[in-house]
């Protein structure tokens, strides 16, 4: 079964944690006129990426009415959205993909597994991956610099994954390295990429929210401001593209160990 994915491009403002909220249900609104069963947003989308956001007081799990009125769109429209934000857990913070589908609690099903260097004095990094299902296709999650590993995506097409998805947020200078790496993530796994990233303020973020197929073409992409794309995620493209391009089939676990024959002159 295919499944339509909206990627949205968002500016999030730090600290208005209910304007993003609001900002966030408008689109997802959106996402469901345009046809999609599976939207995506960007990192920190709830709180704005901001480090004086990020130390100060965040959104807990304890009390989740202040993601309601995003909840009440998926479960008027019958769409499943991943929604990542800063969050105040029990003991340490994290940076989180909140799972919103129609009928049920929001849970938190994956926090961000490796931290960019300004984000390692307050965030908690994650202990494992996570995949959801949608229309019969595993999605697996990821967040922003987490992509630029390749043995993360590895590892979620390992776990069954055929479609990544990724939300981020790239400052200027980051656009090259952005789409090298969702690009390579999809031939490298023969699976669908899709990224998810802040665009504006306050650092002046690129976005550039795409899906690429999983022979590493783009093909959706959000232009400039504050918009969405969509793409038909389709298995049998995927089969296809496994069979033709025959890296994962035949992708060795175990390489050896290597060995250093000295410096030639």
């Amino acid at each position: 079964m295919v499944c339509r994915i909206a990627v949205t491009q968002v500016e999030a403002v730090p600290g208005d944690v209910l304007g993003n909220v609001a900002r966030v249900a408008r689109l997802l609104d959106e996402a469901h006129d345009g046809g999609a069963d599976l939207a995506l947003f960007p990192e920190a989308v709830i709180t704005g990426y901001d480090a004086s956001v990020f130390t100060g007081r965040l959104p807990d799990l304890t009390d989740m009415s202040w993601l309601a009125p995003v909840q009440a769109v998926v479960d008027r429209a019958g769409i499943t959205a991943v929604v990542n934000t800063a969050l105040q857990r029990k003991r340490h913070r994290s940076l989180t993909d909140l799972l919103l589908v129609p009928g049920r609690e929001p849970v938190a099903v994956y926090d961000k597994q490796h931290l960019y260097e300004d984000e390692r004095p307050v965030f908690t990094p994650g202990a494992g991956g996570s995949t959801i299902t949608v229309n019969g296709l595993v999605v697996a999650l990821s967040v922003c610099y987490d992509a630029n590993f390749p043995e993360h995506a590895a590892a979620a097409a390992r776990a069954g994954a055929q479609v990544y998805v990724n939300s981020g947020a790239y400052f200027p200078g980051g656009a090259h390295r952005r789409d090298l790496h969702y690009a390579a993530r999809a031939l490298d796994n023969g699976m669908y990429v899709a990224f998810s990233g802040l665009v504006g303020a306050p650092h002046r973020f690129i976005g550039g929210s795409a899906v690429f197929d999983p022979l590493g073409r783009r093909i959706a992409a959000v232009g400039d401001g504050e918009r969405m794309a969509f793409a038909d995620l389709d298995p049998d493209v995927i089969s296809n593209a496994r069979a033709a391009q025959r890296m994962w089939a035949h992708r060795r676990t175990d390489i050896g160990r290597y060995r250093h024959y000295g410096s030639l002159p």
